[in-house]
């Protein structure tokens, strides 16, 4: 015989109070999709780079981000639009320089992506 997938229940049960206070708890559909487009800005090795680069230098501008992660500087500033699109850095100029920093948010999500070390998984063929 057949074994059951792992990833559903043989029967149908449902803790209704529990599962109830949980979707309640959730945050609207509207929030889930600026979480999204925030972590989708992250997940571009590029960006992720940009990212860690600021959550240590604190406030750069293009050209030394761009040679510290050693891209091009219009590569460099084509992916910090599209981190000050999702809210994750700001700008601000000084002089003719253009200065980058991570906000509180994006300085929140760079740290917890950064922080999480993924160990190889070995897999196992079980036949």
């Amino acid at each position: 015989m057949g074994q059951s997938p792992l990833d559903t229940c043989d029967l149908l049960c449902l803790d209704l109070r529990h599962a109830e206070s949980i979707r309640a708890s959730l945050p609207s559909l509207d929030r889930i999709e600026v979480f999204a487009a925030r972590a989708r800005a992250l997940s571009d090795p590029t960006r992720l780079t940009i990212a860690a680069a600021l959550l240590t230098g604190d406030e750069l501008c293009v050209c030394d981000v761009a040679w510290v992660v050693g891209q091009a500087q219009n590569l460099v500033s084509h992916h910090l639009r599209q981190l000050k699109v999702a809210k994750l850095v700001s700008s601000r100029r000084s002089g003719r320089l253009v200065m980058y920093r991570l906000t509180e948010q994006g300085r929140e999500l760079t740290s917890a992506v950064m922080t999480f070390s993924v160990s190889p998984v070995k897999e196992r063929n079980d036949v």
